[in-house]
């Protein structure tokens, strides 16, 4: 097996593949340590897979927040802080969540991965670029026998490289040339600026509100950046991940109408002129070459998909995880759980007993199937929420009950860990009484 991308889900994929008995390489474009940009939180769902595969203790020994709730924040000022509910978590065998920055989670998740690999007979190699996704056969009957690239780039001169396997697994993020491949292949849409969210992050030191090692993250739906929005996330050390992000799609019907000044001359007007953050960031300092953009793919379902949701992710010969699968939030942008799942997802349908010859379709499709049939339901309430935000009076009017009304923090608490939750917050008679009723 290949792996083509050392992050969290390709580090877990690598991992899970190796205690099935594969021999994995596992190809990492980049050399650590290595920067990801992200909103840096590790909630719940991804836990359970860092205890699994033997991390939880390294991120423990290292410096994070505990993130005990989230604030959300409305236009009009109100704000509602929803506690994380640490007992649903726990009868899980889980933990609210953590946040710290990628650099230090990404590094743990990959060293683990490995040890693992390299226990398992397998090999593990950095700064080497997948240039080409290698293929047999014509269009949607095609299958993908290995990648080649080389070390340093193509401008190194550096001689190209070729492997092969019975499957590639593709975790390069979201331009993964994996992915990229299997789209071509069908002639299907890789990209959809309905389902791409443009991100900005910066680093900064001494935000006031935000010093404690345990404390809420911020989520704020401000005039300025709705159907986006700014948040606030610790990772400990009292730096605070700032960012914002944006469909791609909204970000140019701004443009267009000439009422859009792009992500980071938006964050830096928050930041310097906002009255609800400017005084917070009075004493506060940017970390020297921490600001960088990057885009996160969104697990949201298509109209009129044209094969399988939220895209075709799979074929003979590959799978894809996280965000080459496009499996992120649509509401919340967190992307880390649904990587982890996926990759763990790849052991049980790639069986290198019974694929030594190839990965056949049926299993890749059946992969396809069975990640949505998991994840569809959940990633379609986001894509609701999500929607919902862009009624800025709404938002407001949601939070300012959910401010006065317990009930509603509850029932956002709740969704937050239980999927059940989510299903019961669209029954109608359920949302009236609870809303609507005093």
């Amino acid at each position: 097996m290949i792996v083509v991308g050392g992050g969290p889900g390709g580090s877990a994929a690598a991992a899970y593949n190796s205690l099935n008995g594969c021999k994995v390489l596992l190809i990492e474009k980049g050399v650590w340590p290595r920067d990801k940009v992200c909103g840096d939180a590790v909630g719940g769902k991804s836990l359970s897979h860092v205890e699994e595969l033997g991390v939880l203790p390294l991120v423990q020994s290292t410096p994070y927040y505990q993130v005990d709730s989230i604030l959300f924040g409305s236009a009009n000022g109100s704000e509602v802080r929803v506690m994380l509910p640490k007992e649903s978590y726990e009868e899980k065998g889980l933990m609210s969540g953590y946040a710290l920055p990628r650099t230090q989670f990404d590094y743990m998740m990959f060293k683990r991965a490995s040890e693992i690999v390299k226990e398992g007979g397998g090999s593990v190699i950095q700064g080497f670029e997948v240039k080409e996704v290698l293929s047999e056969g014509e269009g949607a009957s095609s299958k993908i026998i290995g990648v080649s690239g080389m070390f340093g780039g193509s401008r190194s001169g550096n001689p190209v490289m070729t492997f092969t396997s019975s499957v590639t697994i593709g975790a390069g993020g979201y331009n993964c040339p994996v992915s990229r491949k299997i789209t071509d292949l069908h002639d299907e849409p890789h990209k959809d600026d309905q389902h791409f969210c443009g991100g900005y992050r910066e680093y900064w030191e001494n935000v006031e509100g935000l010093e404690e090692p345990e404390g809420p993250i911020e989520i704020h739906f401000v005039d300025e950046v709705i159907p986006g929005y700014f948040w606030l996330f610790p990772v400990g050390d009292g730096v605070v991940n700032v960012g914002i992000g944006m469909l791609i799609a909204e970000e140019k019907k701004g443009k267009r109408k000439g009422s859009w000044r792009g992500l980071r001359k938006t964050q830096q007007w928050l930041i310097n002129e906002h009255p609800r953050f400017k005084d917070r960031f009075k004493n506060a300092t940017l970390v020297s070459g921490s600001s960088k953009g990057w885009q996160l793919p969104f697990g949201s379902p298509r109209k009129n998909a044209p094969s399988h949701q939220p895209r075709r992710g799979a074929m003979a010969g590959a799978m894809t995880v996280g965000d080459a699968a496009s499996l992120v939030d649509p509401f919340s942008g967190e992307g880390i759980g649904n990587a982890l799942l996926s990759a763990k997802l790849t052991s049980k349908h790639f069986d290198r007993l019974a694929h030594k010859d190839g990965f056949p379709i049926d299993s890749a499709n059946e992969y396809m199937e069975e990640l949505w049939s998991i994840l569809g339901k959940e990633l379609t309430n986001s894509k609701t929420l999500q929607k919902m935000m862009k009624w800025k009076r709404l938002t407001s009017w949601f939070i300012n009950k959910a401010n006065r009304k317990k009930e509603i923090g509850t029932i956002m608490s709740e969704m937050i860990a239980s999927k059940d939750a989510q299903t019961e917050l669209w029954n109608p008679w359920f949302l009236f009484k609870t809303l609507v009723l005093p």
